[in-house]
């Protein structure tokens, strides 16, 4: 049963990894504020909690399992509120989403093209 649980762990540790690194891309990637606190929450509320039970699942029973675990709570209760709050301050400071710009030409309803 313990080879079971390191496999286990071996893979949540991964996905983590995994998240952190598409996270990481997603900041340096997107074109705006709003876009990348989006990448920044989701590998913060997803890839934390993956890496920390992977890192239970390699532990042995004990009072560091408790902390971790107390961690993992505290990031899945904070983190997600830190996330809508910098967004929505910064939406109330006058900071606006990027809106992309889209060809009207190429719009069916648009007559003054077909002519």
């Amino acid at each position: 049963m313990s080879e079971v649980l390191k496999w286990v762990g071996d893979i949540f540790l991964f996905a983590g990894g995994f998240l952190c690194i598409t996270g990481g891309i997603g900041l340096l990637r997107f074109p705006d504020f709003f876009t990348r606190v989006h990448a920044a929450g989701v590998t913060e509320t997803l890839a934390t909690p993956l890496l920390l039970v992977g890192l239970m699942l390699h532990m042995d029973w004990s009072l560091d399992t408790l902390k971790v675990l107390m961690i993992l709570i505290f990031v899945l209760a904070t983190n997600p509120t830190a996330t809508h709050a910098m967004a929505k301050a910064a939406l109330h400071g006058g900071l606006r989403p990027l809106v992309k710009q889209t060809d009207r030409s190429n719009d069916a309803g648009d007559e003054s093209s077909k002519t």
